[in-house]
């Protein structure tokens, strides 16, 4: 499922783009949050059916270099550990997948290209040719196998990104997020499960009400947020602030103070980490400081309260 970390970071990006925007439409922003979480869960279902691609790449070297006109043993004896790997098997017959992606339109049929240079990149890894040269063979091994190319190759691929880029704007920003969800799916498996644990889109139901209440909340009272930003920034001019900082505090204090179940702890780890990631190098330390301020006098004045133990 997404993660409350990708929700927020959507979060963030959405009151950030409505603030640049000098925007007062707020349901048309919450619309285009709703369908960046849409978009989000598209990419899990676009980025497992590639690696059966993958698979039908290397099955069709094999069959060219069977069909040479001086074959060599190795070509007319391939290693078909790769091809018939299981786990990627499952994907490539799992119907709900397949659905999905033909309701959307997700395809690599025009990304030849994208989808040699993976597979060339994942022949050179060593943990390829450690899985190659293992002649026993496992569905756990396959599935861990199939998980590591989630891993260790997508995400480092630059023409994968360059591709994804092109055909949604939000993908590549989520596609860390999406490749750590795709490996999970893959690792879950169990060879004695025909079915796919498909991962859903929330957790709970609560997830979509979350990010819609936090990002009215941020955008409503943004201006509220700053003055208070402002109070607690030892006479640093908070119009020198990078705006994505005051965004990202903004948020943040939206969270602590309307959502009394959440953690102030894990509300504060949230979006120091997100600093470290949307704003300056030296963000996530000055954000820590300052919202270490804003959480102490709000739970002093009151304003700041959770409903379970241990909660502050």
């Amino acid at each position: 499922m997404l993660s409350r970390r990708i929700l927020r970071v959507k979060v963030v990006k959405a009151v950030y783009a409505h603030l640049q925007t000098e925007s007062d439409n707020i349901p048309a922003t919450e619309k285009n949050l709703v369908s960046s979480i849409d978009k989000a869960y598209d990419l899990y279902f676009h980025i497992l059916s590639l690696l059966p691609e993958l698979v039908k790449y290397a099955e069709a070297r094999q069959e060219i270099a069977r069909n040479k006109m001086l074959p060599t043993y190795e070509d007319l004896n391939p290693n078909r550990k790769f091809v018939e790997n299981r786990a990627i098997e499952r994907i490539a017959t799992c119907d709900a997948i397949a659905d999905y992606c033909s309701k959307k339109s997700l395809s690599w049929r025009d990304n030849a290209d994208l989808i040699k240079n993976i597979y060339n990149s994942l022949t050179e890894q060593s943990f390829f040719k450690s899985y190659m040269s293992n002649s026993s063979r496992s569905f756990k091994e396959d599935a861990e196998f199939a998980a590591n190319i989630f891993l260790n190759i997508l995400e480092m691929n630059e023409q994968l990104e360059d591709v994804l880029e092109g055909q949604s704007i939000y993908w590549v920003d989520d596609l860390g997020y999406i490749l750590t969800m795709a490996a999970r799916t893959m690792t879950s498996m169990r060879e004695s499960h025909e079915q796919i644990k498909l991962l859903p889109k929330f957790k709970s139901d609560e997830d979509l009400d979350f990010v819609k209440r936090l990002l009215r909340e941020s955008i409503i009272h943004f201006n509220d947020y700053r003055e208070l930003i402002d109070s607690h920034t030892n006479n640093w001019d908070i119009e020198r602030l990078a705006l994505m900082d005051n965004v990202i505090l903004a948020v943040a204090v939206a969270e602590a103070k309307n959502f009394a179940s959440i953690p102030v702890k894990v509300t504060m780890n949230e979006y120091i980490d997100i600093a470290k990631y949307y704003s300056t190098p030296a963000s996530s330390t000055f954000i820590n400081g300052v919202l270490d301020k804003i959480v102490t006098r709000g739970v002093e004045e009151g304003w700041i309260f959770k409903t379970g133990k241990g909660l502050l």
